[in-house]
């Protein structure tokens, strides 16, 4: 079965491009403004969507998104208020795919079951869960597959040879390149050692392959699209989301326009830098 990632990555590789792959929190600040965000991100450039599922531990998590977390949660956020999002979006967008990521608590709790079933209807395409190993895939995995979810996997600078098949053995869509050793936001990916570990995982597959975790500026951006199939920004939009929420933590007006024209300045990063390197 094609999946939309599939055939996102498939038309942007047709057209020579990177993908720009955004994640932001469902619910943060609160569900409104998540909505607003979320529905412009298409036509601010974005390719493929992650969509962070608000969980209580966030243990990969930065500083950054850790807060968005809590910002959400605060807010009411929930599994049900997170695919009811996802549900919204797509009466408007059949074609951009949409990842939840995040942990497996928030999913055992509703149930393996009745979450595939209920994220499939809403127009899921896929799943990022970084507390679950290969080892664990028929807990979750092997069902998401199933259900005709793509389970994108992680790896990161110290997945060796020896462990990429493993690790690859039931990743669909595309595979999800951690630049640095460590939490989200903490540090920027170096462009050699980067283009040097996508070499090297493509190897073992023939799946896009994604970098994230790091980059925070749309030139950055553009540096690891010229080495990688996609590059994903995360804390950098959700410190821009926290930027707009003033000191009584309400939402300043017009804030999610100006989080989009940052996404934006950031997908011309990414789409841009192919051509640059062409010239």
């Amino acid at each position: 079965m094609t999946t939309r990632l599939d055939k996102r990555f498939a038309r942007l590789k047709a057209e020579s491009r990177a993908a720009f792959v955004t994640f932001i929190t469902a619910g943060d600040p609160d569900f409104d403004t998540t909505l607003a965000i979320l529905t412009g991100l298409p036509a601010a450039g974005a390719d493929v969507i992650e969509l962070g599922m608000p969980f209580t531990d966030p243990m990969a998590d930065g500083p950054a998104i850790q807060a968005s977390t809590q910002r959400a949660l605060k807010a009411g956020a929930s599994m049900k208020n997170t695919l009811e999002l996802v549900r919204r979006f797509r009466a408007g967008d059949a074609d951009t795919p949409i990842v939840l990521m995040g942990y497996y608590n928030p999913i055992y709790h509703m149930g393996v079951d009745m979450f595939l079933s209920r994220a499939k209807e809403a127009g899921v395409d896929g799943l990022i869960v970084v507390d679950l190993p290969p080892e664990e895939d028929d807990e979750l995995c092997e069902p998401a597959m199933r259900a005709g979810l793509n389970f994108i996997r992680l790896a990161t600078p110290t997945t060796d040879d020896r462990r990429l098949p493993a690790v690859l053995a039931n990743t669909s869509g595309f595979v999800y390149y951690v630049s640095i050793n460590g939490i989200t936001g903490s540090a920027s990916p170096e462009t050699r050692n980067v283009a040097a570990a996508v070499a090297r995982i493509k190897r073992h597959t023939t799946l896009p392959v994604a970098v994230g975790f790091g980059i925070r500026t749309p030139e950055q951006a553009a540096e690891i699209a010229r080495n990688a199939d996609g590059a994903v920004v995360g804390s950098a939009i959700v410190d821009a989301i926290a930027a707009e929420i003033d000191s009584q933590g309400q939402v300043r007006p017009g804030a999610p326009d100006r989080v989009l024209a940052f996404v934006r300045r950031l997908a011309d990063g990414v789409h841009g830098a192919r051509a640059t390197a062409a010239e």
